[in-house]
């Protein structure tokens, strides 16, 4: 998909939050899994700043994403902040449920939430917790492994079942933000995600 995106704001509270709009696709995961790298790879240029210090970002970001011959956003991506970093400041941590909680519960416009896995790492209570959280509340959910070029066929399709089987997930998809490895079927899910919520 052609696409091209840019920051709307950054919001550290509810009331920041820019109003309801077209379909917005959240991507979520531990410190340093790769998130804004993998937002930069969809649409094939730098939009997510991307550090070598986990935890950088501390607000929910808000990027509208525009499709090739349509007027205005066809879609926002939502960049939240990374959890499970323990040097970050519980000052800073503990006001994170005050908008994070909130945008995931209440959020009309969220289509999908995109969780992010890195495959070099055993599964974590911190993600399969997170993943439990959202099929109680009912989100759709997609469960992509990250970082996949840096692990040879046999290494990635073991570490592949071993998220599946601790998941209890049918599907999880590799992802390389470097080669760009599993771009063409994590955008067919968020089309089809976006699709369903306008529907």
């Amino acid at each position: 998909m052609q696409a091209s995106a840019e920051l709307i704001l950054s919001a550290s509270h509810p009331r920041q939050f820019p109003p309801e709009g077209p379909p917005e696709i959240a991507f979520l995961g531990r410190s340093n899994v790769g998130k804004s790298s993998l937002l930069n790879s969809l649409v094939e240029r730098s939009v997510a700043r991307v550090s070598s210090t986990p935890g950088r970002t501390r607000t929910i970001n808000f990027y509208g994403v525009h499709s090739a011959g349509r007027q205005g956003p066809a879609l926002r991506f939502v960049d939240l902040p990374g959890y499970g970093y323990a040097k970050l400041s519980r000052t800073v941590t503990a006001g994170w449920p005050r908008f994070i909680e909130p945008y995931l519960l209440e959020r009309r416009s969220l289509a999908l939430c995109v969780v992010l896995l890195d495959a070099n790492v055993p599964p974590q209570a911190s993600d399969l917790n997170l993943a439990r959280w959202l099929q109680e509340i009912g989100r759709p959910m997609a469960l992509v492994a990250t970082k996949a070029d840096r692990l040879s066929g046999n290494k990635l399709r073991q570490a592949l079942v071993a998220l599946q089987r601790e998941f209890a997930a049918g599907d999880i998809l590799p992802y390389s933000s470097r080669s760009g490895a599993g771009r063409p079927e994590l955008w067919r899910r968020i089309r089809a995600a976006a699709q369903e919520r306008q529907a």
